[in-house]
């Protein structure tokens, strides 16, 4: 495994760094745009006011991106799923989608950062755009990811120093809650599960990126300049990318330009 390289400075701050359709993709929710990746550069290809927001594809390739603040999935920028009848107040966070067409999305459960933590949960969003929840009681549920046969949506909680797996049924029911890996001490952000089954998190405290199996053990760890909040594999399993800031002084990180895109090399397993 090489040493991380930065591939783009100056971001406010990085998140939902998703690789599709061969190009990685990220939002920078500081300066409120999702860019796309091409050759090392990055393209705009759309503007989402307000933070956080989070993005993933339909099946048919349409881009879906939650938008946070305003309780609300859209569909390619329209209108998709209104998720206020289930919460709201409180800021939506991350997304994953299934083949089926199954949006999850997640709530923190309280108001970040200055609220009293308490628990938050996951709906899921039907191909018709009706939502419903379908999870509680989780704490902090940050990034979450499908494993690639449907069965199984693991989603970090940053609060409980955990990764939690459900079983998911073809109507986008959870069953079967499980802690997936404990990770004492640690504080998972975003998550990328590799083809080997294993998942890649980011630690913004901990300033690293570390694989682990079901179960906790610890298979690497990259070690990075500042607190990493979301990383992404690519499809030849050969790369892995990875967004930092600063985020010892939070006002920086929605004003300022410390952010910055790694690439880290992985050696082949």
């Amino acid at each position: 495994m090489a040493d991380p390289r930065a591939v783009l400075t100056g971001l406010v701050m990085g998140e939902s760094v998703r690789w599709h359709d061969d190009r990685l993709w990220f939002c920078d929710w500081g300066a409120g745009s999702v860019i796309r990746v091409d050759a090392g550069r990055p393209t705009v290809v759309a503007r989402v006011r307000g933070l956080p927001f989070c993005i993933d594809w339909l099946p048919g390739g349409a881009l879906l991106t939650l938008d946070g603040p305003a309780a609300r999935l859209l569909r390619d920028g329209a209108d998709y799923a209104d998720l206020s009848g289930i919460d709201g107040v409180h800021p939506w966070n991350d997304i994953a989608v299934d083949s089926r067409g199954n949006a999850f999305v997640n709530n923190i459960g309280y108001d970040f950062p200055g609220g009293t933590p308490a628990p938050g949960l996951i709906a899921v969003v039907t191909p018709d755009g009706k939502a419903r929840q379908v999870a509680d009681d989780l704490l902090f549920p940050n990034g979450m990811a499908v494993t690639p046969d449907d069965a199984t949506l693991i989603v970090a909680e940053s609060h409980g120093a955990r990764l939690t797996a459900f079983d998911i049924a073809p109507d986008g029911t959870l069953t079967h809650r499980r802690v997936w890996a404990d990770l004492p001490g640690d504080a998972p952000d975003g998550i990328a599960i590799d083809a080997t089954g294993a998942v890649w998190y980011a630690s913004v405290p901990a300033r690293h990126c570390r694989r682990v199996r079901e179960g906790g053990e610890v298979l690497a760890t990259v070690a990075l300049p500042d607190g990493a909040f979301d990383c992404a594999i690519t499809a030849d399993q050969q790369t892995l990318y990875a967004v930092t800031a600063d985020y010892t002084d939070p006002q920086a990180m929605v004003t300022g330009a410390t952010g910055r895109l790694f690439e880290i090399p992985l050696v082949p397993a």
